[in-house]
């Protein structure tokens, strides 16, 4: 049970909260238990959606996005994360099963989003205190310094909902998928 109310509906968040929540919901057909517990603080929601629709706009791959989500839930034991971030990773960006799973333990497959998902695990367990050969490494794999700059603030983002649902204990609105919290680098 969340530790603050969490409005039923978007007309009982606070009236500055709505035009967010709308956003959301023609996004994404439904509004998640997140959101609207965001919208207690109309400026934290506000906050939150701009910061996820401009790195959405980023050039890092959806894909690699979620799969940095995925990561991160797990590190920080938010099983409200890992529940919605598996969902849309299943269902919305149609990844397998076996890519979910690698992306929970902070890997992927792909050579290049491996790099990116295994840098952002680096710098939420080493709370920003990676090495140089982090960076060169993902570097060598492909990343840009503008996709090295991306994965930290995913890294940034994906923190703040793991915080906002673990303080808050969000109820999962998504099929239960209970987190980790694997801290050491895979």
């Amino acid at each position: 049970m969340s530790r603050i109310p969490t409005p039923a509906t978007i007309e009982d968040a606070p009236a500055a909260a709505h035009a967010g929540l709308n956003g959301v919901k023609a996004a994404l057909g439904i509004v998640p238990n997140l959101y609207r517990l965001t919208a207690n603080s109309p400026a934290a929601l506000d906050g939150l959606l701009s910061f996820n629709g401009a790195l959405g706009k980023g050039q890092l791959p959806a894909a690699t996005r979620e799969r940095i989500a995925l990561a991160i839930a797990n590190v920080n034991g938010c099983s409200y994360c890992n529940s919605a971030h598996s969902y849309i990773a299943a269902n919305m960006l149609k990844l397998p099963e076996d890519e979910i799973i690698r992306a929970r333990g902070g890997r992927a497959s792909d050579a290049k989003a491996d790099a990116a998902v295994v840098l952002a695990r680096k710098v939420a367990v080493a709370r920003g205190a990676v090495k140089d050969t982090d960076l060169a490494e993902a570097r060598a794999a492909g990343l840009s310094d503008g996709e090295l700059v991306e994965v930290v603030g995913h890294v940034a983002l994906n923190v703040y909902t793991n915080y906002l649902n673990e303080v808050f204990g969000t109820e999962i609105d998504f099929p239960v998928v209970t987190a980790e919290r694997v801290a050491e680098p895979a």
